[in-house]
C-alpha cells in the first residue's frame, strides 16, 4: 500500500503559532518543545538561534560555520533573515549588536 502524503497548509502553520502563543513562559515553552519535537529537532532549532545571534554580533560567517559545524547555506539563510527590516528575529535580537548568551 502506498504511503499517503499529508500536506501542511497555512491553517496548520497558524494553529502551531496559536499553540506557541498560548504558552506561559520559557519553562513551559521548553516543555512544549520537548513534547512536540524530537531531541534532534530541538537541537537544530537551538543551533539556528545560536547562529543568528552570532551573525547579529558581527562574527564572520566562515568562523561561525567552523565553530558550529554547520554549512554556509544555513548561515546565508540566517543572514537573509536578519536583513529583513520588519523581521521578528531581528526585533527579538534588538537594534544594537547582541553578544551570544
Amino acid at each position: 500500500m502506498k504511503a499517503r502524503i499529508h500536506r501542511v497548509g497555512p491553517a496548520d502553520i497558524r494553529a502551531v503559532a496559536e499553540l506557541f502563543s498560548a504558552v506561559r513562559g520559557p519553562e513551559e515553552t521548553g516543555r512544549l518543545l520537548d513534547e512536540m519535537l524530537t531531541p534532534a529537532e530541538v537541537r537544530d532549532l537551538a543551533l539556528r538561534w545560536r547562529l543568528v545571534q552570532r551573525l547579529h554580533a558581527g562574527q564572520p560567517q566562515r568562523r561561525i560555520a567552523a565553530e558550529l559545524g554547520i554549512s554556509l547555506c544555513k548561515i546565508t539563510r540566517g543572514s537573509r533573515v536578519l536583513k529583513r527590516p520588519d523581521g521578528v528575529v531581528r526585533r527579538l535580537l534588538g537594534n544594537g549588536r547582541t553578544e551570544e548568551g
